[in-house]
């Protein structure tokens, strides 16, 4: 025999009618204990196992989620792993499909439906509010690290899970004025999902703390060049701040990295604050004071609701609320007046 084994190879060995053979395997009635037993021994033989997707197709379910990630973003690997699990374990396969410079989200999307997911789950999106809208109503869908869209008469249409940035920047700017420091400057996340509230978040925790005067903004994005750009404009100021808070972790190293190759002491000179604390940033040798945020349970939540929907039948979208962490570790300290008055001889 040439090929997989089908049903037609398996009704030909045990001498019954192919329809006979897929009652036996769909569990119906209508075929004797001898003939399914005889059934289920021919294709024992010949090694025939039922197409399980197949079956599931005809019901009009592939229980199958498609993913929306980017490749090279850390902190997408580290949700990829828990979104596997989880859909293992609710019984779902996952398929998934990639954002790049040359392969835009919408076609990554759009190649997912086209091989039947019945849900997806989309990392950080970029999509129009709108088009999310109308992807809830073709599949459920959750997005990760952005609020629910909303339509025009403000009704989500999708599940959302995301962390709460702008409590996250506070965090930071908490710590670094605690550790003394005045002039922090904030590098964002361009037009990145959920930049404009880290980005509001910092403004915030600045004027909460009556630094309004020192609010400083530079543009930035999600990547390492934005980085890289950074500490170059860092670099070339004639009163540079004593510390930065990097939109993400991948901002944040190569701002770190390019800092340090120009002679510049962290956190002796500046400190240095990141955002996910993806696996890089906690290296000893990079040791990098970030804000966490609860992959695992943002990964998780979001298989979970596009069951739900499936399963349950599930129609209430929900928009959660997760609280970060700020996690401190070596590249931030006191800035370097603090330093120099907690150095200097006292006077008698």
């Amino acid at each position: 025999m040439r090929g997989r084994p089908t049903m037609s190879d398996v009704a030909a060995r045990a001498g019954v009618s192919r329809a006979l053979v897929s009652l036996v395997f769909r569990d119906r009635p209508g075929a004797s204990a001898s003939t399914r037993a005889r059934v289920l021994a021919a294709a024992a033989e010949i090694g025939y196992r039922p197409d399980g997707a197949a079956r599931l197709l005809a019901r009009g379910r592939s229980r199958t989620v498609g993913v929306v990630t980017t490749v090279g973003e850390p902190y997408e690997a580290g949700l990829l792993e828990s979104i596997y699990d989880e859909a293992g374990r609710l019984g779902y396969d996952v398929l998934l499909s990639a954002r790049t410079a040359t392969h835009p989200e919408a076609d990554a999307v759009g190649e997912l439906l086209a091989h039947r997911c019945e849900a997806l789950v989309l990392l950080g999106p970029h999509l129009d509010d709108a088009v999310l809208a109308d992807l809830g109503r073709r599949a459920a869908v959750a997005v990760v690290g952005r609020a629910a869209p909303c339509t025009g008469t403000g009704s989500a249409t999708v599940d959302a899970l995301r962390t709460a940035d702008d409590d996250g920047l506070r965090q930071a700017v908490d710590h670094l004025v605690g550790l003394g420091h005045r002039v922090i400057v904030h590098v964002d996340g361009g037009d990145g999902p959920n930049a404009a509230v880290r980005r509001d978040g910092y403004r915030a925790a600045m004027t909460a703390h009556g630094l309004a005067d020192h609010i400083r903004v530079l543009p930035g994005g999600y990547d390492e060049r934005a980085g890289i750009a950074a500490a170059r404009t860092l670099l070339a100021d004639p009163a540079p701040p004593s510390a930065v808070v990097a939109a993400n972790d991948r901002c944040a190293l190569a701002l770190l990295d390019t800092l340090r190759r120009s002679g510049v002491d962290v956190p002796g000179r500046v400190s240095v604050v990141g955002y996910n604390d993806d696996r890089l940033a906690g290296l000893a040798h990079i040791d990098l004071t970030t804000v966490r945020q609860d992959a695992d349970a943002l990964a998780r939540g979001a298989v979970r609701a596009v069951a739900a929907r499936l399963d349950d039948g599930g129609t209430a979208p929900a928009d959660r609320l997760l609280p970060p962490h700020l996690v401190v570790r070596g590249t931030t300290g006191p800035p370097p007046e603090v330093v120099a008055v907690s150095r200097a001889p006292s006077r008698r």
